[in-house]
């Protein structure tokens, strides 16, 4: 009786003890917050971004459409009034540098699966060990360059099917309409391309024309470092813009930074937004209603007249950041490449979509019309006439076609009311 007593003792006073230890820390946390509903203190600090060679670009209201009289007649660009969420921009088209610097990670990527430079993160993710050195006389990368009959005047060149890459999207429609009945795996895309440009496109482009100069020379020869890239599909784009985000996001990761939003293509209307400079219903970037200044100078690089080609100071393309910018700081929103949107393409689309950052997008699936694979392009280009370089004028294309006229830039979206908040 006397042990079963001392042991009911020790019981007891274990259990007081505990007691006043969990008081001590809720008295404690109730002291140090004083009762009040302030919040987590241990919140990382947010002071907003400003990625290299974006703009800003403010939350306002437009009125979509024609800037001017719809030539066409065909109302596919109803005017309509809508407001923007402030976004980043680049202020030029990607240029050919830019995407070099894509091919050769995944080029290098490649390379140091062959030579078996791989290493495990801390979560315990196999990844690539960037530190170490290519030594690209190794013989283990042989199979990356052409062999056989695939050598063309024994040069030494890189198999360029081989350079592949997969990326990721979600599709937070399906999700936000499923209403969590399904696993978040059924809602996470990927899909694997092949990221080096489609050079030939200069040739296929234009019968009866020579271009294979272009087609040699325009996406390596350093004389074309600064100009946009072309010959690349929507598929493409959005591929780079999911590198382009697993770059920025494990520097920031490093830094012990935040991560922010993706780096995307922008919407149709986000992108005639900002192709308008703040100048509402202004049918060109710089406001005016003419193509040329008063001077008599073409501001853009656009296709002037019949078969003149030149007359702008560009026979094809023209570096990314020639002519001069919107009142935004955006180059070249008017000719130059068109530029791939995110935006499906829909004739009708302006009598139903929101006016609320409106975005109308669609995956296509496995036997779609080939209707549903058209893409919204915006700008107009190079080879193009004054119409299609408006900033009200809707086109499309493909989205799996390459063109030697169509590239684009990246959007980011702006995370608070404006930049001013900071």
């Amino acid at each position: 009786m006397k042990e079963t007593r001392v042991i009911k003792m020790k019981k007891l006073l274990k259990s007081l003890l505990a007691l006043c230890v969990i008081s001590t820390v809720f008295y404690s946390c109730g002291t140090k917050q004083n009762g009040q509903l302030i919040g987590v203190f241990d919140r990382p600090t947010w002071k907003g971004i400003n990625p290299y060679g974006m703009v800003y670009i403010p939350s306002g209201t437009l009125h979509i459409g024609p800037g001017d009289q719809d030539v066409s007649n065909t109302f596919v660009q109803r005017s309509k009034s809508i407001s923007i969420q402030g976004f980043y921009m680049d202020d030029t088209e990607i240029t050919n540098n830019e995407w070099r610097q894509f091919v050769y990670w995944v080029r290098d990527s490649i390379a140091h699966t062959y030579l078996g430079n791989e290493m495990e993160s801390e979560d315990g993710e196999p990844g690539i060990d960037w530190e170490m050195e290519i030594d690209w006389s190794d013989e283990t990368l042989d199979d990356l360059y052409y062999q056989g009959d695939d050598k063309f005047a024994g040069k030494k060149e890189f198999n360029v099917d081989l350079f592949e890459y997969e990326y990721q999207w979600y599709d937070w429609q399906a999700a936000a309409h499923d209403h969590g009945q399904s696993p978040r795996s059924s809602f996470i895309n990927k899909e694997t391309v092949n990221i080096y440009p489609d050079t030939l496109a200069w040739v296929r482009d234009f019968a009866y024309s020579y271009n294979e100069p272009m087609t040699r020379n325009y996406f390596w020869h350093p004389a074309f470092d600064d100009y946009p890239i072309v010959g690349i599909d929507w598929n493409m784009a959005n591929a780079f813009c999911y590198w382009r985000t697993q770059l920025w996001n494990a520097y920031q990761a490093g830094d012990g930074a935040v991560n922010t939003e993706d780096f995307r293509l922008p919407f149709e209307h986000e992108w005639e937004y900002a192709a308008r400079g703040g100048h509402d219903m202004a049918p060109y970037p710089w406001g005016g209603y003419y193509v040329r200044n008063s001077k008599g100078c073409i501001l853009a690089n656009f296709k002037p007249g019949r078969g003149n080609y030149p007359e702008d100071g560009g026979f094809y393309t023209v570096k990314a950041d020639a002519y001069f910018p919107n009142d935004y700081g955006l180059f070249n929103m008017a000719g130059n490449v068109s530029e791939w949107t995110s935006s499906a393409y829909h004739e009708n689309a302006y009598s139903f979509i929101h006016d609320l950052n409106p975005d109308l997008r669609y995956d296509t699936q496995e036997g779609d019309p080939e209707a549903f694979r058209r893409k919204v392009i915006r700008g107009g280009s190079w080879k193009d006439i004054a119409y299609y370089i408006q900033t009200g004028t809707r086109h499309w294309e493909f989205e799996d076609t390459t063109k030697s006229y169509i590239g684009f830039r990246c959007a980011l979206t702006f995370l608070g009311r404006s930049i001013n908040d900071f």
